[in-house]
C-alpha cells in the first residue's frame, strides 16, 4: 500500500522534452544545439507516440533502434543517426538524472559507421588569394586574419568586445562549453585588427565587429561574407571553418608543442588536436611555444 501512495506518477515523453529544452536553455548552451535537440527529440517523441509509448518508462532500447532505422528509411544519413542517437542519450542522461527514469535505454544501441571526412586545409597559395579578394574590406580581411592567425572559433570571433582586445593578446570569453583562455595574436593578426578599429562605425556596441549600422556582426553573416570571398578568389569548397583547420595544420607542421596548440584552441582534449597529425606530412618535433605567421 506504501509504495502505491510514495509511486511516482508517469512522466509523458511530450513533457520532458520540454523540460529538458528548458534545461539546456538554462545550461546556457548554444542556441544552434538547443535547436538540434529540440529537433531530434521531437522526431523522437513524434515517432513513440505513433507506437502508442507517451511515457518515458515505456521506451525500450529496440524502439529507440527502430526510430533510427524509420530515420535512415527517410534518407537522414549514418552521421546524421549518430548524432540523433547522441541527442537521445543525452535527453536520457537528463531523465535519470531527475530520477524520471532508472534505466537508460539507449546505452546499448550502437552508433551508426561513419568515416569523417578530413579537414579542408588551404594551400598557401589559396589563403593569400582569399586574403587579397578581401583586401579592400578592412572588416572583412581583419577577420580573415584573426581567424587565420589565431585559430579561434566563429562564435568566439563574433562574441569578442573591445576590452578583450589587449597588447598582442585576444581574451576568449567562456561561452557554449569552452573556457576562457587567451590566445597570442602575431603581427598579421595585429595590424589588421588595428587597420579595421580605424575605420569601424562610431556606436555604443562594445562588440569588436559590427555591422555598418554598429549591430553586431552575427556568426550568420560572418559566414555568409567569408563564404562570398572564398567564391571570389576562386577557391572551391572551402568553408570558414577551415581557416581554423588551416592554423592547427600549418602550426603542427612547424613544430609548435601539441600540447600548447590544445590549449590555444580551447581544445578540451588533447586527442582532438592529435587527430590533425594523420594529414600533416613531414611535421618536426613538436617544442616550440611561439605562434607562427601564416
Amino acid at each position: 500500500m506504501n509504495q502505491l501512495v510514495n509511486a511516482k506518477p508517469p512522466v509523458k515523453m511530450r513533457e520532458a522534452h520540454g523540460e529538458f529544452q528548458n534545461y539546456l536553455k538554462g545550461k546556457k548552451r548554444a542556441s544552434a544545439t538547443i535547436l538540434a535537440y529540440g529537433k531530434d527529440i521531437d522526431q523522437l517523441v513524434t515517432f513513440l507516440e505513433d507506437l502508442n509509448k507517451h511515457n518515458v518508462h515505456d521506451v525500450s532500447s529496440s524502439d529507440i533502434q527502430a526510430f533510427l532505422a524509420k530515420m535512415q528509411g527517410d534518407g537522414y544519413t549514418p552521421k546524421s543517426l549518430s548524432r540523433k542517437l547522441n541527442s537521445t542519450r543525452t535527453f536520457y542522461r537528463y531523465l535519470k538524472i531527475n530520477e524520471m527514469v532508472t534505466d537508460d535505454p539507449s546505452l546499448v544501441v550502437e552508433h551508426p559507421k561513419y568515416e569523417l571526412n578530413p579537414p579542408r586545409i588551404l594551400t598557401p597559395l589559396e589563403y593569400r588569394a582569399l586574403r587579397d579578394a578581401a583586401s579592400s574590406d578592412a572588416r572583412i580581411f581583419a577577420i580573415i586574419e584573426v581567424l587565420l592567425q589565431t585559430g579561434i572559433r566563429i562564435g568566439e570571433l563574433a562574441n569578442l568586445r573591445m576590452e578583450d582586445l589587449k597588447v598582442n593578446v585576444l581574451y576568449i570569453r567562456a561561452q557554449e562549453g569552452h573556457a576562457e583562455r587567451d590566445v597570442p595574436m602575431n603581427k598579421r593578426a595585429s595590424d589588421a585588427m588595428e587597420r579595421y578599429l580605424k575605420t569601424r562605425p562610431q556606436t555604443v556596441n562594445d562588440h569588436i565587429f559590427v555591422t555598418k549600422t554598429g549591430k553586431p556582426f552575427l556568426v550568420r553573416n560572418i559566414r555568409d561574407a567569408i563564404e562570398r570571398y572564398f567564391r571570389k578568389a576562386g577557391i572551391e569548397n572551402a568553408k570558414i571553418n577551415d581557416l581554423r583547420h588551416t592554423f592547427v595544420a600549418h602550426h603542427l607542421k612547424n613544430g609548435v608543442s601539441i600540447v600548447f596548440l590544445s590549449k590555444v584552441l580551447g581544445h578540451k582534449r588533447l586527442s582532438s588536436t592529435e587527430r590533425y597529425l594523420q594529414y600533416i606530412k613531414d611535421n618536426k618535433s613538436g617544442n616550440t611555444t611561439n605562434l607562427l605567421e601564416l
